[in-house]
């Protein structure tokens, strides 16, 4: 039996949304604590490891950089 074939479906859930956003909007701790568990991450992981070496690798040099200059 398809999801289309239940008559309950569409009530049960629609009183599901409707219950989530009562409690979405009942506190801005509650709908920010709802935002950050449904929140994803803004790039992808490889971009995340390219940046992070490429930020180890600058720090890297401008340590080099400085450790140059007091010598």
């Amino acid at each position: 039996m398809a999801l289309d074939d239940d008559g309950d479906a569409v009530p049960a859930h629609d009183a599901l949304e409707t219950e989530y956003y009562r409690r979405r909007d009942s506190s801005s701790t509650t709908r920010w604590r709802m935002m950050v568990k449904e929140a994803s991450d803004p790039l992808e992981r490889s971009t995340q490891r390219q940046l992070l070496v490429g930020i180890a690798v600058l720090s890297a040099l401008g340590v080099w950089r400085l450790d140059d200059r007091k010598a």
